[in-house]
């Protein structure tokens, strides 16, 4: 399984602190695994929770890819 990462996802990434970092890059690598859920609506969108932050990707072919990384009350605005 391979896993790429949006402009927007690495932008949030390099912002946030050390611990943060650790807790996101654990839980994206345990992908399909975690508190995983199919937005309503899309074709192959999912998010993950990660305590107050959500990551939304795509699970496509074998590839993961890293749309958006944003708090709860931000990441669904966008949509």
């Amino acid at each position: 399984m391979q896993i790429r990462y949006k402009k927007r996802a690495v932008k949030y990434i390099v912002s946030c602190d050390m611990q943060t970092k650790q807790r996101l890059k654990n839980c994206i690598e345990r992908l399909p695994l975690g508190d995983v859920v199919k937005l309503q609506g899309f074709v192959a969108e999912y998010r993950l929770r990660v305590g107050n932050l959500r990551v939304l990707f795509t699970y496509e072919d074998d590839i993961i890819t890293i749309n958006d990384i944003s708090p709860r009350g931000q990441v669904y605005k966008g949509l």
